[in-house]
């Protein structure tokens, strides 16, 4: 019993085809299609708007040298945000929920603002190892701590995304199921899981988004840091 709720984790197939790769290709659909205009219709007006809006938000804390990453970090917040959108549908799977694809992510973006601030300013990139006015007897402590906070800082991505993601599936298939196994015994208890179920799945949408938001721009302010 206790297996079959990590089932999910895993991705369905059909015909041998994960159903994964089927599902990412439906926001293909969105794309528009080639014309003699930039904005065709009034879904590429607002694809337009909340491209511009995403990138402003993460673009405005940035000096001019950081906005060379706009379209890295926008485009990875448009990742993020149809992966963890399209795990929420029947048949498919999160691929946000491992651990492993969003340390992929993570590290080498994390380690690229690093090296970043290294190589454009090595001396206020390592001053952020110890503050200013710091005792002396504290020095060698203060280094340890803040080069160990430096280093988790990607583990601390990969886990914060697939914790909060994880633990929502996890409580979808909890309530779903004891809806289900309700349903012929208390009908009356089964109506008020159903909608505690479709708050709860409201409220997962909701952390899907605001899940990648914090992803990218946890990866903003490092960059804000080493530029």
């Amino acid at each position: 019993m206790n297996l079959s709720f990590f089932d999910q984790f895993m991705s369905p197939y059909l015909l041998g085809i994960p159903l994964i790769l089927l599902s990412t290709l439906f926001p293909a659909l969105l794309l528009p299609t080639p014309g003699n205009r930039w904005i065709t219709n009034r879904l590429s007006t607002l694809q337009s708007w909340l491209l511009h809006l995403v990138t402003k938000q993460l673009m405005t804390p940035l000096n001019k040298n950081g906005h060379k990453w706009a379209l890295i970090l926008t485009s990875l917040m448009a990742l993020l945000l149809m992966i963890n959108l399209l795990g929420l549908l029947p048949y498919t799977f999160t691929p946000t929920t491992q651990l492993s694809m969003n340390m992929a992510l993570a590290f080498p973006l994390w380690l690229a603002t690093l090296l970043t601030g290294l190589r454009n300013q090595p001396s206020a990139s390592l001053g952020h190892l110890l503050p200013e006015g710091t005792p002396t007897p504290l020095i060698p402590a203060l280094i340890l701590i803040e080069t160990t906070s430096l280093l988790i800082r990607p583990l601390a991505l990969g886990v914060r995304l697939t914790a909060n993601l994880t633990a929502g599936h996890l409580l979808i298939q909890l309530i779903s199921t004891a809806t289900t196994a309700l349903l012929s015994i208390m009908p009356a208890i089964s109506i008020l899981t159903t909608l505690i179920l479709l708050l709860l799945t409201i409220l997962e949408v909701a952390v899907a988004m605001i899940q990648a938001y914090v992803f990218v721009l946890l990866l903003s302010l490092y960059l804000q840091e080493n530029i």
